[in-house]
């Protein structure tokens, strides 16, 4: 196995063509709101400024933070680099439950309770989708399985 068949072999599987566009989809929109201030998002600085402030959160980290989120939806959406991208979801994911959710436990608040934010549960599923993709590739009609084929005859 080559360095092409690790970043980018992946068989044409239909089930990772859904996962790969459920994540995204998730992540270009919010990544468009951390960096572009697009779907009422506060943009980059508005970003960096929170993440510093409120998480601190070092600017040069909060904004590879939002860039990750950004171009990995992009690289899932077209299936590119899906893997690296797929280790940036989990490493974003992993620093958002430890900052901000995994202190108000397991469950989303849907009853928007006063003071208490959402729980790491969609992290945690959005974990999962990311290793799916990490360890079988981007699937069905993707750019890695242009680049690096697996179950070709």
């Amino acid at each position: 196995m080559d360095l092409a068949d690790v970043v980018f072999g992946t068989y044409a599987s239909w089930s990772n063509l859904v996962v790969r566009l459920g994540l995204g989809i998730v992540f270009f929109a919010h990544g468009s709101q951390k960096v572009l201030g697009w779907f009422g998002g506060p943009g980059l600085r508005g970003t960096v400024a929170y993440m510093k402030q409120a998480l601190g959160v070092p600017a040069p980290l909060a904004a590879l933070a939002a860039l990750t989120e950004l171009l990995a939806g992009c690289g899932m959406l077209v299936g590119f680099l899906t893997r690296p991208a797929a280790i940036g979801i989990i490493a974003v994911m992993l620093v958002a439950i430890a900052k901000v959710h995994g202190k108000h436990g397991f469950f989303i608040n849907f009853s928007n309770t006063p003071g208490k934010g959402h729980g790491y549960e969609f992290n945690l599923v959005l974990i999962a989708m990311a290793l799916a993709i990490l360890i079988g590739g981007a699937g069905a009609l993707s750019i890695d399985r242009l680049i690096a084929p697996w179950g070709r005859s």
